[in-house]
């Protein structure tokens, strides 16, 4: 049997439409496991699935938007409080070691240059480029969606299994790309049918559907609009809670 899960402990978007949890994608693998997006719930999120924290070694960011990256600040802030000793890894697009620092000044000014009892590393991933981190290699694909930083849809090898995520995006053939061959593509599905920059809406991706090489789709980052409508939809749909087994 595989051990490849992916927890969708967060499945919301920005908002908190339907009452869910912003972003957090925990993927277990083997031998340890990797977060993939830490929105500002996040923290809130893990407790209430169950999740340790402190067990958090490596976090893989897709953009730097609040509702992606802003629960790292509390990571680091919970795992000095509660007396974490495991180091944390931090990876993401390029300028994300500025903007976390920037960050934590904002939330808790001095945090970001105290002792701690863990080591914290961040990485700024180049694109294109496979990297190793923790138990996955990663390959970042730019994509369209502002952020004051590169964008990123995330192609994500664990165990002998790969899982694209989207992230925040338009339309682009990088997701043609990025999906090509994977067991499951965790996409965006941010409106029913309403056209949006920077937003992907679940028309233009069924009417893409048969371009994108893929075995499984399930969408995330739904409006209350999509939320709506997810009667309508001939996807799977993403929910705080749900596991998938690979």
């Amino acid at each position: 049997m595989s051990q490849v899960r992916l927890q969708f402990v967060g499945s919301g978007d920005a908002f908190g439409s339907g009452g869910r949890f912003q972003t957090c994608l925990l993927l277990h693998g083997r031998n340890d496991s990797l977060l993939i997006d830490c929105g500002a719930s996040s923290l809130i999120a893990m407790k209430r699935a169950g999740v340790d924290p402190a067990e958090i070694g490596w976090v893989l960011l897709s953009h730097l938007h609040g509702d992606h990256f802003g629960g790292v600040p509390f990571l680091i802030l919970d795992g000095q409080f509660s007396r974490r000793t495991r180091p944390l890894v931090v990876a993401g697009p390029p300028g994300v070691r500025a903007r976390m620092e920037a960050a934590m000044e904002v939330f808790f000014p001095g945090s970001s240059s105290v002792t701690r009892r863990f080591a914290t590393e961040i990485i700024e991933l180049p694109e294109r480029i496979a990297s190793p981190l923790g138990p996955a290699i990663v390959t970042t694909v730019a994509v369209p969606h502002a952020s004051g930083a590169p964008s990123y849809a995330l192609r994500v090898e664990c165990d002998g299994k790969v899982i694209t995520y989207s992230g925040d995006t338009e339309w682009t053939e990088a997701l043609v790309e990025a999906a090509r061959g994977a067991d499951l593509f965790v996409c965006e599905g941010y409106f029913f049918d309403k056209k949006i920059k920077y937003h992907l809406d679940y028309q233009t991706l069924r009417e893409q559907r048969g371009r994108i090489e893929c075995q499984r789709i399930i969408l995330t980052h739904m409006s209350q609009d999509m939320l709506g409508r997810a009667r309508e939809v001939e996807f799977e749909c993403a929910e705080d809670g749900k596991i998938v087994v690979l």
